[in-house]
């Protein structure tokens, strides 16, 4: 997947976009794949930093939504994470690691989307959170 059809989904563009790939979407899970590269805006002394990771997090529940608007030929939303919670980071990604991204629907309210999301690198968690995210309508 390029990144012409990636940000098709999210609303950013570069140089923020933190994903290369969707690899899945559907009601409950989304999935993206993302190689950290030399000189990204998140990259600092050859790894990328937490601040990047979580915007990795949150780029990969665009994704989702995104995708799925997308698919009922809408406009992916606008969204700002509302909070964070229990945040753990075992790991920082370095220069050239592919990072793949779970995110895990767990529930929505009105506008605000409370998902779980897990960083893997060579099929390790490397992070995890949950993010209450809200959509502008």
């Amino acid at each position: 997947m390029t990144e012409t059809e990636v940000i098709q989904y999210i609303p950013q563009r570069p140089p923020f976009v933190m994903i290369d790939e969707v690899t899945k979407a559907d009601d409950t899970i989304s999935q993206t794949s993302f190689t950290v590269r030399k000189g990204h805006l998140f990259v600092e002394n050859g790894q990328l930093t937490e601040p990047g990771l979580v915007e990795n997090m949150a780029q990969t529940a665009a994704a989702g939504t995104g995708y799925k608007a997308h698919k009922s030929g809408q406009q992916p939303q606008v969204g700002y994470i509302g909070a964070l919670k229990n945040l753990v980071i075992y790991e920082l990604p370095k220069t050239g690691d592919t990072i793949i991204t779970e995110i895990n629907f767990i529930h929505q309210v009105m506008n605000a989307h409370i998902v779980q999301g897990r960083i893997l690198k060579d099929e390790r968690e490397i992070a995890s959170c949950e993010l209450k995210i809200f959509l502008q309508q």
